[in-house]
């Protein structure tokens, strides 16, 4: 079959009402896929959201955009939604960004961000999305080992983008925002383009989209996504999300971070459904966005664990949720509350997943689990990826409750939707891709039944909320604070974020531990980083474990805060974010 093929059949599979026959089929369907050699050019603009649903529903919703501070809507058609994107192309061409240029874009969740994805896809240029949250400091480290040809920001991102271009000597080919900023071209001239654009001859090994994960002992990693392995490789998010064509799909997630992609872009949009964009300017307010979700009809819908614990605590019973038939979480697992009251509520069970930046969705609940989901579980291997447990000696694990390193066994077949290489790093990709397997990075296990149990990362990384913060970064922000002499971050058990990050931090000689030093540690770390990669919880403290050669004894300094949280116990100098009123503007 041709890849376009696949989504046609996909279309069709998950419009079949037997669950047990969709399974089976689905299952065929992967098993092809796996098997199928990628032909040298695919461009999935051009072959499916073209070739496809614009041919056959032009005229049919492709993105509902709110505004929920104001109730504004935009709506976009198939046709206008090609249309528009290809204005963008055609200025980013004209300004000499053409294909293997590297296009940031660091908006908000506006249309606009919805255009750069596809006018890229189309146009074979790199998209490197950028989270609003990131500062200059982090925008320097990303310009210095990835040079921007091309930014697309807002007002408020247009500023700070500037200072780290400034900071770096970096001179893109062409900067515009959305607005008006001095130095920069506005959206009004993309605007005045052509709506008709010449899609690029894009090989299936072809770079389009780059994204910065963070790290264990270094600063961000780029992982490289191809024409293929994005669009292609969420086949597998689809069929798990179970979106039909038609449908009204809406996934709670900023713009910046691979969730976007994962679920706001490439599945609804390969399918023939309408995306939706629920923007607000200020932080989320679970009330409001039900609201949305109810007023506008969404029937598929995505959330992260945080969100889920929001909503259960509100009076469910205003919303109608009529047309709701899908309700999918992916980040950490959920406790049987979240599921069974919303479930009373909707008559729908959230089904937890689980991927990576690095792939598409890897182990899941699909819709024909929905009478099986067991609270904690996040489901079972996806038919795209060969999955198994490993020991710490690289060996299969084949006994139930038996924890082991998730990893993706390579020797059977290399799935689609895993990523090609994180760029300019072979050390990390040695790390990661060991013998005939790829290692995740997170740990699990799965009882006698298949279902699959989430224990944690294998590496040093913090989950906390929906985000993964690498402990480098911000050791490397806190030591720039002229009391520290030393500092080691680490996750601390926290039963809503799963983890906080922590600093454990060593001062110099002249400096002692007080409340009025921990908020200046605070404020510093608000200035230099990113929200979500500032410490939640600083401890004052002598030393941090070592081992021999110096290097920080992490699991260590884990073990010992998951047991002192365990116990209730507090630091004699433990200070937590959140009891700082003067943070919490933050």
């Amino acid at each position: 079959m041709e890849l376009r093929d696949y989504y046609v059949r996909m279309m069709e599979l998950n419009s079949m009402e037997d669950l047990e026959r969709r399974a089976k089929a689905v299952e065929e369907l992967m098993e092809s896929l796996n098997r199928e050699e990628m032909p040298e050019y695919f461009n999935w603009a051009e072959e499916v959201f073209e070739g496809i649903h614009v041919k056959e529903r032009g005229d049919q919703l492709a993105l509902l955009w709110v505004n929920m501070d104001t109730w504004e809507e935009k709506r976009y058609s198939y046709s206008e939604f090609a249309a528009r994107s290809n204005q963008l192309l055609n200025y980013l061409r004209k300004n000499g960004v053409d294909k293997g240029k590297a296009v940031y874009a660091m908006i908000p969740l506006f249309p606009e961000i919805w255009f750069v994805s596809y006018a890229t896809a189309k146009g074979g240029q790199v998209l490197v999305p950028t989270a609003t949250t990131m500062t200059a400091k982090e925008l320097e480290f990303r310009f210095k080992v990835y040079l921007p040809d091309a930014v697309l920001a807002d007002e408020a991102s247009a500023s700070v983008i500037d200072e780290a271009l400034d900071a770096v000597g970096a001179k893109p080919k062409v900067k515009i925002v959305i607005g008006e900023k001095e130095g920069w071209s506005s959206y009004k001239e993309v605007e005045k383009e052509s709506t008709e654009a010449v899609a690029e001859k894009t090989k299936s090994s072809d770079p389009i989209l780059c994204f910065f994960t963070s790290g264990t002992t270094g600063m961000p990693k780029r992982v490289i996504h191809t024409a293929v392995s994005y669009p292609v490789g969420h086949l597998s998010t689809l069929y798990i999300i179970g979106i039909r064509p038609g449908d009204v799909h809406n996934n709670l997630s900023q713009p910046g971070w691979a969730k976007y992609a994962w679920s706001s872009f490439f599945p609804p949009l390969s399918v023939g459904a309408t995306t939706t964009g629920f923007y607000t300017s200020g932080r989320l307010d679970p009330a409001r966005y039900l609201e949305a979700v109810d007023r506008y009809g969404v029937s598929t819908f995505c959330a992260p664990p945080t969100a889920w614990r929001a909503f259960i605590v509100l009076d469910l019973s205003k919303y109608k949720f009529e047309n709701l038939r899908e309700s999918v979480s992916a980040g950490e697992p959920l406790n049987p509350e979240i599921i069974n009251t919303w479930k009373e509520a909707t008559n729908t069970v959230v089904r937890d997943f689980y991927g990576q930046t690095e792939s598409t969705a890897m182990i899941g609940n699909p819709p024909w689990y929905k009478d099986k989901v067991i609270p904690g579980s996040f489901g079972r291997p996806s038919f795209m990826y060969d999955i198994v447990l490993l020991d710490d000696d690289g060996n299969e694990i084949t006994k139930p409750d038996e924890p082991g390193h998730i990893a993706v066994r390579l020797s059977r077949w290399r799935p689609i939707g895993l990523f090609k290489e994180y760029m300019g790093d072979p050390d990390q990709m040695k790390e990661v891709f060991i013998g005939n397997y790829y290692y995740t990075g997170d740990k699990a296990s799965y009882d006698e039944r298949g279902y699959w149990w989430f224990v944690g990362r294998a590496d040093d990384v913090i989950k906390s909320s929906d985000y993964r913060v690498g402990p480098f970064e911000v050791e490397s922000a806190l030591v720039e604070h002229e009391a520290v002499v030393e500092a080691a971050v680490g996750g601390s058990p926290d039963p809503k974020r799963w983890q906080l990050v922590k600093a454990f931090v060593i001062l110099k000689e002249d400096y002692e531990p007080s409340r009025e030093l921990a908020l200046d540690i605070f404020k510093h770390c608000k200035q230099v980083l990113a929200r979500f990669k500032v410490p939640r919880i600083i401890e004052f403290v002598p030393e941090v474990p070592k081992t021999i050669s110096g290097k920080i004894r992490r699991i260590e300094l884990r073990e010992m805060e998951e047991a002192a949280k365990k116990e209730g116990k507090k630091g004699e100098h433990e200070y937590f974010y959140d009891d700082f009123p003067e943070l919490k503007s933050s």
